[in-house]
């Protein structure tokens, strides 16, 4: 699957791997999620009758960054891939509205809490506590999953503090994996690629710092940094914010600005050690009432036996 490729054999040759698959496989229910397979895999699950139940994991760039023609045309494909859909999931309350205002929802929907995290495996850590103060970017190497903002972020505050340190942890674009291996060569960040024990990052790190307004629908990375007990500083915007409360787990910061951004660094970096500490706390108490797995995991059983 080309993510944001819209040549169209491409796209029909995807649909004709899903039919080839769903005869194969002769599933009982179906369980779909991101944007193509909400589209293209309902068109052949609806023509085969496979029940299918739909997670709308964010709108994506094509929805809610576009306008016009190209808009339209991928609610109307929306519309139609979803509209035998016997659920739909979403994961924050302002795409629901959006889809809802639009009239392209006409089945059964629900809120979840996005994907939920496992609290199990993203166990509650002990706060850092050494000579200097690591933030922590995680996410793939994308303009508009803030990497930018971060590294200028970085650039300021380490010359105003020498003591914080920025640690970047992620794939992505040659430009972007070219540049931090320069940066981290010369001190200025810490770039560790593509890593699996992001638990393990936490361990080292005092905040995550997340300034994406990439269109999502509920950021696994923010549930993960909190349910192992570290603040965040992230955007105010859907897929987000609803991660923070303001001043007690973390800071919300104004989309795509970095003077916002620095102050809220700064306003961290004022916090005593106990301050810190108890903020992660504190997230770790919103995740575990509000965004536990086994709540996401219940949501999908009760829909699979309706």
């Amino acid at each position: 699957m080309d993510e944001h490729g819209i040549n169209p054999i491409k796209e029909l040759k995807l649909v004709s791997t899903y039919k080839k698959l769903f005869k194969r496989i002769n599933p009982d229910i179906v369980l779909i999620y991101t944007i193509k397979p909400n589209v293209y895999a309902a068109f052949v699950r609806a023509s085969m009758k496979i029940p299918y139940i739909a997670n709308i994991t964010g709108l994506g760039i094509a929805v809610e960054d576009s306008r016009g023609i190209k808009q339209k045309l991928m609610l109307a494909l929306y519309k139609h891939g979803l509209r035998k859909a016997k659920k739909v999931f979403f994961q924050n309350e302002t795409n629901l509205d959006f889809m809802l205002r639009r009239g392209i929802i006409k089945s059964d929907y629900e809120l979840i809490p996005g994907s939920g995290v496992n609290l199990e495996r993203y166990k509650c850590l002990d706060h850092p506590h050494g000579d200097t103060v690591d933030f922590t970017f995680i996410g793939r190497l994308l303009r508009q999953k803030g990497i930018d903002l971060y590294l200028e972020t970085a650039r300021i505050i380490r010359q105003r503090h020498p003591e914080t340190r920025f640690h970047i942890c992620g794939s992505g674009e040659k430009e972007y994996t070219d540049l931090l291996a320069k940066l981290n060569d010369e001190g200025q960040v810490v770039y560790h690629g593509r890593i699996d024990d992001i638990a393990g990052m936490h361990a080292v790190s005092c905040c995550t710092i997340h300034p994406t307004y990439y269109p999502e629908g509920m950021s696994n990375v923010l549930l993960e940094s909190c349910a192992c007990g570290r603040p965040v500083i992230t955007t105010d915007r859907a897929g987000c914010r609803e991660a923070v409360e303001v001043g007690v787990n973390g800071y919300l910061v104004k989309e795509r600005d970095i003077d916002d951004l620095i102050e809220k660094v700064e306003t961290f970096l004022a916090l005593g050690w106990d301050e810190q500490r108890n903020m992660g706390l504190a997230g770790r108490a919103k995740v575990e009432k509000e965004f536990d797995r086994n709540i996401v995991i219940n949501k999908y059983i009760e829909a699979i036996e309706n």
